[in-house]
């Protein structure tokens, strides 16, 4: 038996730190250090990996060239929206290329007009966005909350991500629901779960929780368990006041 299937990695993978998930060494913009493998620190640890120390850090800018036909369409987006009298670097705050995968990071108050121009342009025609996510970082001060969609060109057959990021205090971006109608219900659920106001949204309610429904269950400081849950007049007991059957 060779080493790579002894131990467990796929031998037909090179094994590095950058093709394994959470693992970037010193490299990126270092959000936080986590302690224990969930990050949880208000209770006691069953996991096992208590004494687990590492660094979360977020994938960093990157410098041309990005390879492939990454720059040809960060070429044609960058010279589209000069077209249009707007300073790329304006709207660009930075372009990311980790794991093959390409992301433009956007400034929130241009996100519609970039999302437009990579929809129309005839070199671009990212004509499907299958939806957006939201994601929380506690520990990314000043923009602890980030909204990522996910475009897909037909036409061409590529792939691309766009990043929007805001902070707690005020989680606005614009709604993309006039330039992609599909973002309709993703947008009401990323709202729903992490709190991000879309701007312009057609109705933007809960899609998931109940209307009065307090807290965001997704962001990492919303509580986990301890929340009595009531369904039509049966309640259901927190889970440190169930019975133990061990």
């Amino acid at each position: 038996m060779s080493d790579a299937q002894s131990d467990g990695a796929n031998p037909e993978k090179e094994l590095s730190a950058s093709n394994l998930p959470g693992q970037r060494g010193d490299t990126g913009e270092e959000i936080r250090v986590q302690r224990g493998m969930f990050g949880a620190d208000n209770g006691g640890d069953t996991s096992g990996y208590g004494g687990l120390v590492r660094s979360i850090r977020l994938p960093g800018e990157a410098s041309r060239p990005y390879g492939g036909w990454f720059d040809e369409v960060a070429d044609e987006l960058e010279g589209a929206l000069e077209e249009q009298g707007l300073v790329p670097e304006n709207a660009l705050d930075k372009t990311v290329v980790d794991r093959g995968e390409l992301t433009f990071h956007i400034e929130r108050e241009h996100l519609v007009r970039v999302a437009r121009t990579l929809r129309d342009d005839p070199a671009l025609r990212f004509e499907l966005c299958t939806g957006v996510s939201g994601v929380h970082y506690p520990g990314d001060k000043g923009r602890e909350l980030h909204a990522v969609y996910h475009l897909r060109s037909i036409t061409h057959n590529r792939l691309i991500r766009l990043e929007v990021s805001m902070p707690d205090a005020d989680p606005h971006v614009p709604s993309l629901v006039a330039v992609y109608p599909t973002n309709d219900w993703h947008e009401r659920e990323a709202y729903d779960f992490f709190g991000i106001v879309f701007d312009g949204h057609p109705a933007l309610t809960r899609i998931m929780m109940p209307d009065d429904w307090q807290g965001f269950p997704q962001r990492k400081d919303y509580p986990l368990g301890g929340i009595a849950v009531e369904y039509k007049g049966a309640q259901i007991p927190a889970p440190d006041q169930r019975r133990s059957y061990s």
